[in-house]
């Protein structure tokens, strides 16, 4: 990692997948890899990572809403996140690690609900023109795979995680389309192997990226 760079602006890493995909269970584990080897690090996740951004996190995992109120809301938390959070964050230098960002939305908006991919690329382009992840890691796991990590939960499930398995074979074959779009910027991780060989694959694309 080169430390002076760091210092000048910080680096944008984000972690995506479907619902039961076990991303979530290995963003510490990334964090805490990064910060060994001296970055310091801003965890955050989307929709949410401001005030303002968890209210329209609990309207958007709970409320009933058209696809395209759906899409903005999204899009209007991530305005707030990306302006209170990750923008000074990398400004100072610090590495921001982040559950979820814009392919997420054209991955369950798009992909999942169907709305207009120029609709999303307009409001990609509007809400963050100039910004785009240094390295996405994509936790890539067949959707009934992840209907059944998810069964086995014991905890109430959001209206994302409710949605049939066809809606999420749908998001995740539009997540392996961003990927194939952005292969230099986007990392396809087998997140169906034992969470050892998981952990292992993301140590190495992260190594790869610091070098």
């Amino acid at each position: 990692m080169n430390h002076d760079q760091a210092r000048v602006r910080g680096r944008f890493i984000t972690c995506e997948g479907i619902d039961g995909a076990g991303k979530s269970s290995h963003i510490a584990s990334i964090v805490a890899f990064l910060r060994e080897r001296g970055a310091a690090v801003v965890s955050t996740r989307e929709p949410g990572g401001t005030p303002l951004g968890e209210k329209l996190r609990l309207l958007l995992l709970h409320e009933a809403m058209h696809l395209e109120t759906e899409a903005l809301l999204m899009f209007a938390a991530r305005r707030e996140h990306i302006a209170c959070v990750i923008e000074p964050a990398l400004a100072r230098g610090d590495w921001v690690v982040c559950d979820r960002f814009s392919d997420a939305t054209y991955a369950y908006q798009s992909g999942g609900r169907g709305l207009d991919p120029a609709k999303f690329a307009q409001l990609e382009s509007w809400v963050h023109p100039l910004l785009q992840p240094d390295l996405s890691l994509l936790f890539d796991l067949p959707a009934t795979v992840a209907a059944e990590r998810i069964a086995g939960q014991a905890r109430d499930r959001d209206r994302f995680e409710q949605e049939r398995c066809d809606f999420h074979e749908r998001v995740r074959l539009a997540y392996l389309e961003r990927a194939r779009s952005a292969p230099q910027r986007i990392t396809v991780i087998d997140a169906s192997q034992s969470l050892e060989k998981v952990s292992k694959q993301l140590e190495e694309a992260v190594t790869r990226f610091c070098s």
